[in-house]
């Protein structure tokens, strides 16, 4: 049986709002995620969906609970060790593309690379094979400008890709998209995560989306259900 990649053990977070009030955001979460699953989380606006998704990403400390990624325990490792860990095991998909608009597609996934020690020419040929992946081989040297919102989107996925990650934390990855087009874009992504067994944990509104992934879970009242 696969062993979880990620792991969140009674994660706890919460905030202060002024000198008495207390905000409790996340109330003992607890998350597995496998290798070539997509889950969806579902949450309300204001819920904690996106602190969820940071602490998950090692953006944000928890105030407690545990933090394991393929069986260790990595919570309480030093800033720049976290920083190492984020960069080569997750890979990160926005609502916005967030893509650099004066590099082209090929670029905007080279420069990951170029930034976790890879050599130029390794880098542009991991840049094409993932543009090929998601069919955007003929449009490599365009400009964020020149691509559509589903193109940029599409390379926005394979720029997360870039250094080969074990997981992928997507937070409304097609909130800015047409329906057909969202459909395509997350077709796209759930053929990369069962192709190359990732773990995705896609933060999403969208019901029927969600109800197409592996599994569902809601994060309501601080806990996930």
């Amino acid at each position: 049986m696969n062993k979880p990649v990620l792991e969140l053990i009674a994660i706890e977070k919460s905030y202060s709002k002024g000198s008495e009030n207390k905000i409790e955001v996340l109330k003992g979460v607890n998350l597995q995620l496998f290798p070539g699953e997509t889950v969806a989380l579902v949450a309300p606006s204001g819920a904690g969906k996106s602190t969820l998704l940071h602490i998950a990403g090692l953006l944000d400390k928890p105030l407690s609970g545990k933090i394991l990624i393929s069986g260790t325990e990595i919570q309480n490792e030093s800033d720049n060790q976290l920083t190492m860990i984020r960069r080569q095991e997750i890979g990160f998909v926005y609502q916005f593309h967030h893509l650099l608009p004066e590099f082209s597609s090929r670029e905007n996934i080279d420069l990951p690379q170029l930034s976790n020690g890879a050599s130029l020419k390794e880098a542009q040929q991991r840049s094409n094979e993932l543009l090929a992946l998601v069919n955007l081989d003929k449009r490599s040297d365009h400009r964020p400008s020149e691509l559509s919102g589903g193109e940029q989107q599409r390379v926005a996925i394979c720029r997360a890709l870039a250094n080969k990650p074990k997981i992928i934390l997507a937070d409304e990855p097609t909130g800015n998209l047409d329906q057909k087009t969202t459909s395509s874009v997350f077709e796209t992504l759930q053929k990369i995560v069962k192709q190359t067994n990732l773990a995705a944990l896609i933060a999403t509104h969208n019901i029927d989306l969600a109800n197409r992934m592996d599994r569902v879970v809601k994060l309501t009242d601080g806990k996930l259900i």
